[in-house]
């Protein structure tokens, strides 16, 4: 069986068919998505070194608080759209 018989014969089911089966490769879809978090965030995982310097900025203060940051940059925005205007 092909991947086009596959695609032709869910066609012809009834709606609600193709919505449970939707849903099933959905869930198939985000178990896979899981699995592969866990591998790249595991111990020697290719995520690892990401994850370490992030923890590292935290613990060095190199990182501000979500809030300052997002009221920061429409600051930013704020000026340079009257820069601009002008």
């Amino acid at each position: 069986m092909t991947v086009e018989d596959i695609k032709a014969a869910i066609e012809q089911l009834p709606e609600p068919e193709r919505l449970e089966l939707a849903d099933w490769l959905d869930e198939m879809r985000n178990r896979a998505w899981d699995a592969e978090m866990e591998r790249d965030f595991s111990s020697g995982g290719r995520g690892m070194r990401l994850l370490e310097e992030v923890e590292a900025d935290i613990r060095e203060g190199r990182v501000k608080p979500m809030d300052e940051f997002l009221t920061e940059a429409k600051a930013r925005r704020h000026s340079q759209s009257k820069s601009h205007s002008s």
